[in-house]
């Protein structure tokens, strides 16, 4: 898995809809909540000058509960790799006052049937991430996904996120009921030239959760004219824990 994403389940084909969709919602939780999940995350730390971390001395004397791993990434302005280090704990005030993730009801009306065009070659399309200030990051996009809502037609750009398509994007519930820098969604490839779009299980990217993520935000294309009620919503905390804008 990207670093873009951590620990999420990309979606199969339901026989039971809701059924399916309420499991998928456990693993969530499971996944959000792990050592090594969304809200563990407490640190992420770049080491100049190209150097790689040392992971043996960081991890040394490091108290129960506590996880370092490597992050790797381009530098924006030299185009070179960066490296750092991300450091995650298992008992982190974001688990421990987390409560649950809010969601739209299921609705089967959302899950909807697309055309996919694979490209020939290395595309890439240009998205902007919530904290490069402005500056943007180039994803392989290996294909076009076509498709109508309430009668207007797009064509969405899915990035390839360790051999599965991520679709990220943006809809009029955003910063209001949703998450305000826009959803993820997993496609799911249904036969030759056809994927499923099943927007009941759209989630918050890992920005929501902790502020030590950098996320890709929806690039034009992907802003949908029509509000997409729909999947996740936005995190809830207890006592007052300042949840991600």
């Amino acid at each position: 898995m990207s670093e873009t994403v951590h620990d999420a389940t990309a979606p199969n084909q339901p026989v039971d809809g809701t059924r399916a969709w309420e499991a998928w919602r456990a693993e969530r939780h499971r996944s959000l909540t792990a050592p090594t999940g969304n809200l563990a995350l407490v640190e992420t730390r770049w080491i100049p000058d190209g150097r790689r971390p040392d992971l043996d001395a960081e991890r040394a004397a490091r108290p129960d509960g506590i996880t370092v791993t490597s992050v790797e990434r381009t530098d924006l302005v030299t185009g070179e790799p960066e490296y750092g280090l991300r450091v995650w704990d298992a008992h982190s005030s974001a688990i421990e006052h987390f409560r649950h993730t809010e969601v739209f009801p299921y609705d089967p009306d959302w899950v909807i049937d697309a055309s996919y065009t694979p490209v020939t070659g290395a595309r890439t399309v240009a998205f902007e991430h919530l904290r490069d200030n402005g500056g943007t990051r180039q994803k392989v996009v290996p294909g076009d996904i076509a498709l109508t809502l309430d009668g207007r037609d797009h064509t969405l750009s899915a990035f390839d996120d360790d051999g599965t398509l991520l679709l990220v994007f943006g809809d009029p519930t955003n910063g209001t009921s949703t998450y305000g820098a826009g959803r993820f969604l997993f496609v799911t490839h249904a036969g030759p030239g056809r994927v499923t779009l099943d927007f009941n299980r759209a989630f918050v990217p890992p920005c929501g959760y902790s502020d030590q993520y950098n996320c890709p935000m929806p690039p034009r294309e992907n802003r949908l004219h029509l509000p997409v009620e729909a999947g996740e919503k936005r995190p809830v905390f207890r006592d007052g824990f300042p949840a991600q804008s």
